[in-house]
């Protein structure tokens, strides 16, 4: 009790200090230093003066910044429209839209030159004597209506309020003292344009949700989306659409998104801003420009005529019926025809040309091909280009192609529904991949849009946040930093004390998931018999919840809320889903081996099941009172294809009839087999002096009976955890080497397994070869095989113009490699053009096979493909295509394993040390893993564990 008040006291203190985690420069403090400016201080808070000419949006931004002061400090700030009443203050407006605004410019107190006619820029200043009346105060002036929105919700989240506030019920950070430190605080444009999010799958569970709690996606359900955009600093949305429509089913939607300043768009398959639900509704005849020209015509002139004077980006273009493919017989000048009628319709109702009107056209999907055809559209169209719906982009600009007036832009998705599986459930997006993705789109200046696929909004908190953060300042975060950018949105949505814990726990999660989302696992997936690979990440998910119900215990009670919904709901949902498969995969095995545990393993995983949806109910009806009620409706197991199953349906297992009379049988490591039943002999995976591994043997029951058992070695050296027993179900042994005490050589040594009346011998290979290697960072085989993380690298080779580095925490295992920077030419290879040199000891000569396991990146080049080479010592590389089979069957099982596996094959003429080289051909290629094969290996879903290597702590 006494160490849980200390935690609290801790806590409070901590709370007391400035959240300032998003700005580059802090400028909110909690302790007035110097010349502070006091936002809030002794209970008073100093007054708001806005303008009435300005734009409504800020008026209501203002408004937000009032009441999350009052939030923080508990004072609510006086809000005062055109006249003053004396004292410091602080100043919001708009240039050329507030008279305040202009009056500070005019007298020259406020410079704006670096800010004027840009971009949603905005200026924060603490000014001395700026008017008659007012000693001090602090300047909130935007370039532009968003600009100035940007300044104040910066404002609110430099305080201690977070963007998630309302949709993940994040309390604000409590303190009765806010000051501004004196300075000139500008952020400048944000280099990419229009930044936001598609709202989609919206059923059932952001759908329930929303007619349950707003009778639809109306006015009042679109005023809490449009803020958070804001406080996100985006400023585009792609609404709801499967059944919604935005423009129609409530028409103060598209007022109230233009009063709020959001840039409104639709879907890459709803040209003309209309909403295919009204199609759906209202059309008449084909979706078929050449069957049904003149309505559809009408159709898009009222979508036009419908958008007014609203900031927009109006799709161009024609896909199939329902986001779905045109026919195959679709000829380019059709579709180049379409685009043309769009535009002049565009003219006709808006009086302008058409290039006054922002447009996209979106080559998703099968658009591209028609792009790659030689498909084109007018240069002011931004060509929206779009990922494989997976994460992965699937072509970039050519870095020599003439600029186009209207860009090119990044369609991306953390959610999806389609082939091979719907990922809808939960959160299973690596910030790492993002960043990795959408920094090679900045910097092949794909620039002009950015929209991400968020599905139900919830729970897409963390990547939306990095997704939006990232668009509006790609400069910010790189490789080397994203570990603090997950630290510091732990940090704003739950203080100081256990921010990097917290972060450590959404990198872990995120990654587990990416690994193979929900929705695609089986029983099948992971290797319960190899590698212990199952059970090490049934390991790692556990630490993860341990660690989350840990800080869950010791969070303040109002924490709570938006602690399960953000860190502690994903982590249990995600670890139980696992443990649910990898109990029925042992399920299984255990019903073939004929195990007396069989059936209790069966029961297991119907609690699991059932716990699965007492996680889902906590999530919708046991937190923020009831408030999330639906959000947790997605059916996630039981796929039997690529769309969800009407109700989740829990995996088969099996019953078998356990004997009364007791039955010994002996299981090892590495093997399904059972003996005695097994023909062949029982024999470990190798025990070598390098790897020190530790093996087991499993004692189990075919009956009812207990039975004693005994184990006896024919080696002292061979050490085993439990020698003698009682086996009612099953007991695991651990077989140990006492390395110091095994003779040099290579022995194999019976162990000898008694009970009830069976004898099994199961053989331990032991390799005490040692042979003197003088090199460091050499990697040593083992049982066939040498497994390698690609950040462990004993020496990268650079260029002048090329680099290699480490993208930590991205990929499936530890990190990846790749070279920056990601816009360099292709290399023509040399002895000593970039490469990365990987040590290895092998005890043998002969044929080797090199496996490579590379992040899904697509041909983003559009070139015969993405290239690399491999190749031990001197030896010629060969060079190897990341696309030389492209099939959507390939395609399907790269996004389904989240990596790309290529082979090289080599001929070693000599045992020993040996050089693995990889060589950088063209840019975009992520190296995370290589396993160096002598034999065929056990299969897993991860490959082997790393193997050992000099210099580096034993992995054992």
């Amino acid at each position: 009790m006494r160490c849980y008040k200390y935690i609290v006291v801790v806590w409070l203190l901590v709370s007391l200090q400035v959240n300032q985690v998003y700005a580059q420069v802090s400028y909110i403090t909690r302790e007035k230093k110097g010349k502070s400016f006091s936002l809030v201080s002794a209970g008073k808070a100093v007054s708001f003066y806005v303008d009435d000419t300005d734009y409504a949006g800020v008026m209501r931004a203002t408004k937000d910044l009032q009441k999350d002061i009052a939030r923080v400090s508990d004072v609510t700030p006086q809000l005062i429209v055109n006249n003053f009443s004396g004292g410091d203050a602080v100043i919001i407006g708009t240039l050329g839209k507030s008279k305040l605004i202009d009056q500070l410019v005019a007298a020259k107190k406020l410079k704006v030159k670096d800010i004027a006619g840009k971009w949603e820029t905005f200026v924060i200043q603490v000014i001395d004597n700026p008017m008659v009346g007012i000693p001090r105060a602090l300047v909130i002036a935007g370039s532009d209506k968003r600009g100035t929105i940007f300044g104040i919700y910066d404002v609110s989240r430099q305080i201690g309020v977070s963007p998630w506030h309302w949709w993940a019920d994040v309390p604000p950070q409590k303190s009765s003292s806010l000051y501004v430190v004196p300075g000139r605080y500008v952020q400048g444009e944000p280099p990419v344009k229009y930044r936001g999010i598609f709202i989609n799958d919206e059923e059932p569970a952001l759908g329930r949700w929303a007619v349950e709690n707003y009778g639809g996606f109306n006015h009042k359900f679109y005023e809490k989306v449009f803020e958070l955009i804001l406080r996100l600093k985006g400023n585009y949305l792609w609404p709801a659409m499967w059944w919604a429509s935005f423009n129609s089913d409530d028409t103060l939607n598209p007022k109230l998104a233009d009063e709020f300043g959001i840039v409104m768009g639709t879907t890459h398959h709803e040209p003309m801003m209309r909403a295919h639900a009204e199609w759906r509704k209202t059309g008449q005849g084909p979706w078929n420009y050449e069957k049904n020209e003149s309505i559809l015509r009408k159709f898009w002139t009222e979508g036009i005529q419908r958008m007014e004077n609203y900031e927009s980006i109006v799709s161009v273009g024609m896909r199939g019926d329902g986001d779905m493919a045109m026919s195959e017989d679709t000829n380019i000048a059709l579709l180049e025809r379409i685009v043309k009628d769009q535009r002049d319709i565009i003219q006709q109702v808006t009086g302008k040309e058409p290039s006054a009107t922002p447009q996209l056209w979106a080559l998703y999907k099968e658009v591209q091909d028609y792009y790659d055809k030689g498909m084109r559209v007018p240069d002011d169209v931004t060509l929206l280009l779009c990922d494989d719906n997976w994460g992965n982009i699937r072509k970039l600009p050519k870095l020599e192609d003439k600029p186009r007036k209207g860009g090119y832009g990044i369609y991306y998705h953390f959610d999806y529904v389609g082939g091979p599986r719907n990922y809808k459930w939960i959160n299973t997006n690596q910030i790492e991949r993002t960043w990795e993705q959408m920094h090679l789109a900045n910097e092949y200046g794909a620039n002009q849009i950015w929209i991400v696929n968020v599905g139900d909004i919830k729970p897409m908190e963390l990547p939306t946040s990095f997704f939006l953060d990232y668009a509006w300042n790609p400069k910010r975060w790189n490789q080397s930093n994203l570990k603090d950018y997950t630290e510091q949105w732990a940090r704003e949505q739950f203080g100081s004390i256990y921010a990097k814990e917290i972060a450590a726990i959404l990198s872990g999660y995120t990654k587990y998931n990416a690994r193979r989302k929900p929705e695609l696992l089986s029983p099948d997936t992971y290797s319960i018999t190899n590698y212990r690979e199952a059970e090490t990440l049934l390991s790692e998910f556990h630490a993860l919840v341990q660690q989350a119900e840990k800080i869950n215990a010791a969070l303040p009670a109002e924490y709570r809320d938006s602690f399960f919904q953000l860190v502690l709901h994903p982590v249990k949902a995600s670890a139980n889903l696992n443990e649910m498969y990898v109990t029925a995969a042992r399920n299984h095995l255990y019903a073939a081996q004929g195990r007396a545990a069989t059936n209790e393993q069966a029961e297991h995983v119907r609690k699991l099941f059932d716990e699965d949806a007492a996680l889902s109910r906590q999530y919708n009806k046991g937190i923020a009172n009831g408030k999330w009620n639906h959000m947790m409706d997605q059916t996630h197991i039981g796929y039997t294809y690529w769309q969800q199953p009407s109700n989740d349906v829990m995996p088969e297992v099996k019953i078998i009839r356990v004997p009364e009379a007791a039955a010994m049988g002996v299981a090892i490591e590495g093997s399904d087999d059972v003996w005695p039943v097994a023909q062949q002999p029982a024999v470990l995976p190798e025990f070598d002096a390098f790897n020190q591994q530790v093996y087991y043997i499993e004692i189990f029951n075919h009956g009812q009976t207990p039975f004693e058992y005994t184990v006896t070695a024919n080696a002292p050296y061979i050490k085993i955890s439990e020698p003698t027993g009682s086996i009612d179900r099953e007991q695991r042994i651990w077989i140990r080497i006492d390395w110091p005490n095994v003779p040099s050589g290579k022995y194999t040594i019976p162990i000898t397994v008694k009970g009830v009346n069976e004898n099994v011998v199961v053989n331990a290979i032991v390799n005490n070869v040692k042979p003197t290697i003088s090199q460091p960072k050499t990697f040593i085989a083992g049982n066939g095989y040498i497994s390698i993380e690609a950040e462990h690298y004993a020496k990268a080779v650079n260029s002048s113009t090329v680099r290699w580095d480490v993208i930590p925490g991205l990929g499936r295992t530890l990190s990846s490699v790749t070279t920056f920077p990601v816009a360099a030419k292709s290399e023509t290879l040399s002895s000593t053009s970039p490469h990365l040199e990987y040590g290895v000891y092998l005890q043998d000569s002969g044929s080797v096979k090199v496996k490579l396991y590379l992040s899904p990146t697509l041909n983003i080049h559009n070139t015969t493909g993405l290239r690399f080479a491999v190749s031990f010592d001197n030896e010629a590389p060969q060079v190897i295509n990341l696309h030389d089979d492209s099939s959507l069957k390939v395609w399907e099982q790269w996004v389904s394993d989240n990596v790309i596996v290529k082979t090289s094959n080599h001929v070693l003429q000599r045992g020993g040390y040996h050089t693995l080289k990889f060589w950088r051909i063209d840019a975009g290629v992520v190296l995370q893993k290589l396993v160096v094969e002598t034999k065929e290996i056990k299969p897993s879903y991860l490959a082997p564990p790393e193997s050992y290597s000099t210099g580096r702590t034993n992995p054992h």
